[in-house]
Formats: structure tokens, sequence, C-alpha cells
């Protein structure tokens, strides 16, 4: 883990200290966590993890058209007037 510095309100802290209290957990790990649900939230992907998943989802399909890797505009074009 990478240790980082922020700046909260005292109200923040006293909110975050009391709500970390209640569940039981250290504050740090509820800053994770929120920090974890904004990038979900603004789909922001470290490119490693997004070129993993697309050399992972790569080949797992079958089927559909034996030319469509030099004929997708065709069938793009094709889909479009339907």
């Amino acid at each position: 883990m990478i240790r980082t510095q922020i700046q909260l309100t005292p109200e923040q802290a006293r909110a975050l200290r009391r709500l970390a209290a209640k569940k039981g957990k250290p504050v740090a790990e509820l800053i994770r966590l929120s920090v974890d649900k904004l990038l979900q939230s603004e789909m922001v992907i470290d490119p490693a993890i997004q070129r993993k998943n697309a050399l992972a989802a790569a080949g797992r399909l079958s089927g559909g058209p034996k030319d469509l890797s030099t004929e997708h505009d065709h069938y793009l074009a094709e889909a479009i007037e339907q």
C-alpha cells in the first residue's frame, strides 16, 4: 500500500471516526472503500487491468461470421439499416 496524507474538515473527521467505530473498521479502510466506489462510478479503470480483461475475453466467443474482422463495417452498416 502507498501511504498518503489527506485533509478533512473537523466535521468529516469526527463523522468518519464515529462511522469507523460503529462498523468496527479502521478509518483508513473506510477511506479506501470510498475511493474504490468513486473510481468505479467514474469508470476509471487501470489500463493494465483493462488490457488483462481484454486479453482474457479475446477468442472466447464462437460462432458468427468468419470474416467479421475484415468486414466489420459492412456488418455494422447492415445492422444499423434494420
